[in-house]
C-alpha cells in the first residue's frame, strides 16, 4: 500500500487573539510564513508530534491542544513529492506566552493578530489552504 507520511501544523492562539507563526528558514519557500509543525517521527503520536515541534520551533512548551481538521498533501523534498496527511490542531496559550527561540526549521517566530493574517503570506500551499479553512471557520463563530 501507498500510505501518506503523518504531518502535523499547530494554529497557536492567544488571549489576545493573536496566532503565533514562523518564518521558513529552509526550501521549499524559504521566508515565508508556516504554521509551527512538522513530520511525526517513528513511533510519536501526532499529539506527542506537535508538541515536540512547537517545542523545537518556538521552544513553547503546550498542553491545552484540540484537533481541527486534516487534508492530504504532497510535500516537496529532495526533488520528491512526499505524501503527507496533515493534521491541523488548535493550541490556546496565555498571553504571556512568548517563543523562547526560533529554531529548528524556523527563522523567526511572530505574534499575528488574528484580523491581520494574510494568507498570502503563507508559502506553502497546504498551510495556505489550512489558513483560510481555519480563518473562514474562526470569524464564522
Amino acid at each position: 500500500y501507498a500510505n501518506p507520511c503523518s504531518a502535523t501544523a499547530a494554529f497557536i492562539i492567544n488571549d489576545n487573539n493573536e496566532l503565533l507563526v514562523v518564518r521558513r528558514a529552509k526550501e521549499p519557500a524559504k521566508g515565508t510564513l508556516d504554521l509551527p509543525g512538522g513530520f511525526c517521527d517513528m513511533y510519536e503520536t501526532v499529539e506527542e508530534g506537535i508538541r515536540r515541534e512547537i517545542k523545537e520551533e518556538t521552544g513553547l512548551e503546550v498542553d491545552d491542544i484540540h484537533y481541527l481538521f486534516s487534508s492530504p498533501n504532497v510535500y516537496m523534498y529532495s526533488g520528491m513529492g512526499v505524501h503527507t496527511l496533515d493534521m491541523d490542531f488548535l493550541v490556546r496559550v496565555h498571553c504571556d506566552a512568548i517563543p523562547i527561540k526560533a529554531s529548528d526549521d524556523a527563522a523567526e517566530a511572530i505574534w499575528i493578530p488574528i484580523n491581520k493574517v494574510n494568507p498570502a503570506e503563507f508559502g506553502l500551499t497546504s498551510i495556505r489552504n489550512a489558513v483560510i479553512r481555519f480563518l473562514h471557520e474562526t470569524l464564522r463563530k
